[in-house]
């Protein structure tokens, strides 16, 4: 508590000396135009969005309104300047990197890293945790995600407008939930298992296990049991698009053709969907391979689901080599890619950024001795892996970060603004991380 009080009052005094420098523009503090320009160091080496942090140099200006400050790309809000010192704050969702001082055409950057540290908050998105079938709002409605059984579904999805989409095999259905929270049936029909073409209650579906989104709205679906891919219009209009060669078990789309693709856990391949029956996979061999999805340059993503490793693909001619994992070895170990150790992954998912999150519990039963129970966070490029949400232990708790619980989470979904949404199978709940 002393340290924080002293630290602040540092911080203070230094704003103060920066805010009346600044105020000064003697010729002495003007940026001079293609002279070396540095920066020394920075005070204030990690925090989250509002951290302030002052930047010791040479050849600055004593003009805020003609210094840029970024950090990971991102730009920084100056609040006051002279030629030796900034002092910027650090903006939300800013992520990790070295500060970078642009004036006019001269560029400097510092060699520490500041380290940006996110809050990531998990709450209840829908689900009363009791299974069943309900539509409502937020935890009013229910879902039947099979608990500790044999359904092991990945289907969670999430469109441009904020509708997240589900597959709830339980329930034999594609659910919605709109951006507040308001559950309602998309297509299917709880009462009546099976296989049908139709619209809104009148199309009949078996065990859906996953869905995807393309640029359009349209949702796509596979069934195991049905061995179809299905196509649903955002009106709900169900239609046989093609049937599988192999157990479809995963669905993705390239947003690149805006045309789905399926995994076949059973059968080890992947498939394009043109539109029509087709048996030439793209990749085949694969042990389990259960989750898919897409980069926003079209490069596959897989879950190793039997080998505990993530792929990627490169868009094309599909070489791949593993990313995260290492094969054969299950545990539950952050670190560099090969290093970290995951155990049963089950769902996918992939932002603007090309940032990889992985669904921890992909077991036959949803067991709670699996030793991942969380989200985990692959960095795009370095494939750094660390915890989003949650930890190696199964439960349920609301919290931040790894004090949060899961229990089989098995699918994950991310929309445009970075938003996490969560499979939490034995929970029979949708679970929503905002990260700040």
């Amino acid at each position: 508590m002393l340290s924080n009080r002293i630290n602040s009052f540092v911080f203070f005094v230094l704003f103060v000396v920066v805010a009346v420098t600044g105020c000064k523009k003697e010729d002495g503090y003007s940026h001079q135009s293609g002279a070396p320009m540095r920066v020394d160091d920075f005070v204030g080496k990690q925090g989250g969005g509002g951290t302030e942090i002052l930047i010791s140099g040479v050849n600055f200006s004593s003009d805020p309104a003609e210094i840029e400050v970024t950090i990971n790309g991102n730009k920084l809000a100056v609040i006051g300047s002279n030629g030796r010192q900034i002092m910027a704050v650090v903006p939300k969702k800013c992520g990790s990197g070295k500060v970078v001082v642009r004036i006019g055409n001269d560029v400097a950057e510092s060699e520490a890293i500041f380290n940006y540290i996110f809050t990531r908050t998990v709450t209840t998105f829908a689900g009363s945790g009791v299974p069943g079938f309900a539509n409502g709002k937020g935890t009013d409605a229910m879902f039947n995600f099979g608990g500790q059984n044999w359904y092991r579904s990945q289907g969670i999805a999430v469109d441009d407008d904020l509708n997240v989409y589900v597959a709830d095999p339980g329930n034999a259905c594609i659910r919605k939930i709109d951006s507040t929270g308001n559950v309602t049936t998309l297509a299917g029909n709880p009462n009546s298992p099976g296989h049908q073409d139709g619209k809104g209650s009148a199309a009949r579906f078996n065990i859906p296990y996953d869905v995807a989104v393309d640029n359009d709205g349209n949702v796509y679906s596979v069934d195991p049991a049905n061995w179809d891919i299905r196509k649903i219009s955002p009106d709900g209009e169900a239609v046989t698009l093609a049937w599988a060669s192999q157990e479809p078990w995963s669905v993705a789309v390239d947003p690149t053709t805006n045309q789905p693709y399926y995994a076949s856990v059973t059968g080890g391949s992947i498939f394009h969907v043109p539109g029509s029956m087709q048996s030439n996979p793209i990749l085949s061999g694969l042990v389990y391979p259960a989750g898919i999805d897409f980069d926003r340059d079209g490069n596959l993503y897989v879950v190793g689901h039997g080998e505990h490793v993530i792929y990627r693909f490169t868009k094309g001619d599909w070489t791949g080599s593993v990313i995260a994992g290492q094969l054969w070895v299950s545990g539950y170990a952050h670190g560099a890619g090969t290093s970290a150790l995951f155990s049963n992954p089950w769902g996918i998912a992939v932002d603007h950024q090309g940032n990889v999150y992985t669904a921890g519990n992909g077991t036959w039963d949803g067991g709670t001795y699996n030793a991942d129970q969380g989200i985990r966070f692959i960095k795009a490029g370095s494939w750094e892996v660390s915890a989003f949400a949650g930890s190696s232990s199964a439960g349920y708790a609301d919290a931040i970060g790894e004090a949060a619980a899961f229990s089989a989470p098995t699918g994950v979904a991310v929309d445009k603004n970075g938003t996490v949404y969560v499979m939490d199978k034995n929970n029979h709940r949708i679970r929503k991380i905002v990260s700040e």
